[in-house]
């Protein structure tokens, strides 16, 4: 059966939100944008979203979505991914600077042949200590559904802005 302009878009939104879940990386989201695009077929727009979890295949589904409507892939409640994402925001900076401060310590003191003073300590210990502090401040006051709808509200901008442009 042939697709809808409408259905293209549906596929699209749910191509976005797996990219921003982290389940396709930017060249292959791009691809499979290109090719959502030039689909003719509901088959063809089942091909992009088979391997992604909690998708539903645009055979499956009445797809043509209300405009307006979200297109949230998975089953998981709406709150965690929003605060799973605020979250790796808060700590990627920590989680990706700490190791290498770690390995430099490391490997000076293996070139030094000897356990060298545990500088990193004075690295990682108070960034983690504010960071907490951020993190359960943050959990507390309802920061991570801010940030998200903050998040949403620019990329309606984007998108309004891109449309007008059109």
């Amino acid at each position: 059966m042939r697709a809808a302009d409408a259905d293209r878009q549906v596929v699209a939104e749910q191509l976005r939100v797996a990219l921003d879940e982290g389940r396709l990386d930017l060249h292959e989201y791009d691809e499979r944008l290109r090719h959502a695009y030039a689909a003719r077929t509901y088959g063809e727009l089942d091909a992009l979203l088979t391997d992604l979890p909690g998708v539903t295949p645009p055979g499956a589904a009445q797809l043509a979505v209300p405009e307006g409507q979200p297109v949230v892939a998975g089953a998981l409640p709406v709150g965690r991914p929003a605060t799973s994402r605020w979250l790796l925001r808060v700590w990627l900076p920590y989680l990706q600077v700490v190791p290498i401060v770690l390995a430099v310590w490391a490997i000076t003191s293996v070139a030094a042949g000897d356990l060298l003073y545990f500088w990193p300590g004075w690295v990682a210990g108070p960034w983690g200590a504010l960071l907490l502090v951020r993190t359960v401040g943050g959990l507390a006051g309802g920061e991570p559904q801010r940030w998200t709808e903050k998040r949403e509200r620019r990329r309606r901008r984007r998108r309004a802005k891109r449309d007008r442009s059109r």
